[in-house]
């Protein structure tokens, strides 16, 4: 609130953080400094009078929410370990619940877009390979087990590093390997479950090691576990179980993405809100 504590202030911060103190104008051509359009989200060309709105093209466009409220609800995103409930934003704000769902999942979408999914891995590093289901129920027993709407999730975490996820359909081999393998560098160290669909990953360039937790087994005799992400799987599961309920899988991603970049931040969280603000593209 210190930071931002006028609608004037957040605009100015957008506009300075896109665009800089001066830029060359799309209407005239000219370097040139731009001023604040009266009563409009704009800024106005010294020379010709082009126009420039900061919103555009951020999660804030075409919205008529205070930019304040907008980075009040980034703060929150930023400081909570387990999210943020639109229910809850709707209360503070005093907006409408379709309102602050939206701003929620727009959000989400922003932070998910700002961590992006660089390759990981590579010689020298250890990446743990784990999958988990999200959502759902699974109905009968042994051997008559059914999933019902459950999303199976991939999870690549390094060690001391970034995590990746993907959403996909099953866990077989031929839809986890083509993952795998355009999102972890070939040439380092992999550890994963017994699973069946990762045997195969020693023979694709990669260091494999495995756990057997079938038999109890959480770390191998030559060290191999997957913990880290595990304990990744574990903070997502709080969020979705303890703040949101319930995750659609059609929204799925966008969780995803927001779990993501907090724990992809962990070891400067103080960082977190300032490489949201700083990350609007032009």
């Amino acid at each position: 609130m210190d930071r931002f504590p006028t609608e004037e202030a957040c605009l100015e911060h957008l506009m300075r953080t896109r665009y800089g103190e001066r830029h060359d104008c799309d209407g005239c051509g000219k370097s040139a400094r731009f001023y604040r359009v009266k009563a409009r989200r704009s800024y106005a060309c010294e020379h010709c009078g082009h126009q420039v709105y900061p919103t555009a093209d951020t999660p804030f466009d075409r919205t008529r929410t205070p930019l304040r409220d907008w980075f009040f609800v980034m703060f929150q995103f930023c400081t909570s370990r387990n999210g943020v409930a639109a229910k809850e934003v709707e209360r503070q704000l005093g907006v409408t619940y379709k309102t602050a769902w939206r701003m929620c999942h727009m959000i989400r979408e922003y932070m998910g877009d700002v961590d992006g999914d660089e390759p990981i891995g590579g010689a020298g590093t250890a990446v743990e390979i784990d999958e988990t289901l999200i959502g759902g129920k699974v109905t009968g027993g042994k051997p008559g087990r059914h999933l019902e709407n459950k999303s199976v999730v991939l999870g690549m975490a390094q060690r001391d590093g970034d995590i990746v996820t993907r959403i996909v359909p099953n866990v077989k081999r031929e839809t986890l390997l083509p993952v795998i393998e355009s999102t972890v560098i070939k040439g380092g160290a992999v550890h994963t479950d017994h699973l069946h669909s990762y045997k195969i990953l020693g023979e694709r360039g990669y260091e494999h090691d495995r756990v057997n937790h079938n038999a109890g087994q959480y770390v191998s005799e030559t060290g191999s576990h997957v913990q880290s992400i595990e304990g990744f799987w574990a903070q997502l599961k709080r969020g979705i179980n303890g703040t949101h309920i319930h995750v659609s899988a059609k929204h799925l991603s966008k969780y995803l993405g927001e779990f993501e970049y907090r724990w992809n931040m962990r070891a400067t969280p103080h960082l977190m809100l300032d490489r949201l603000m700083i990350s609007f593209s032009r």
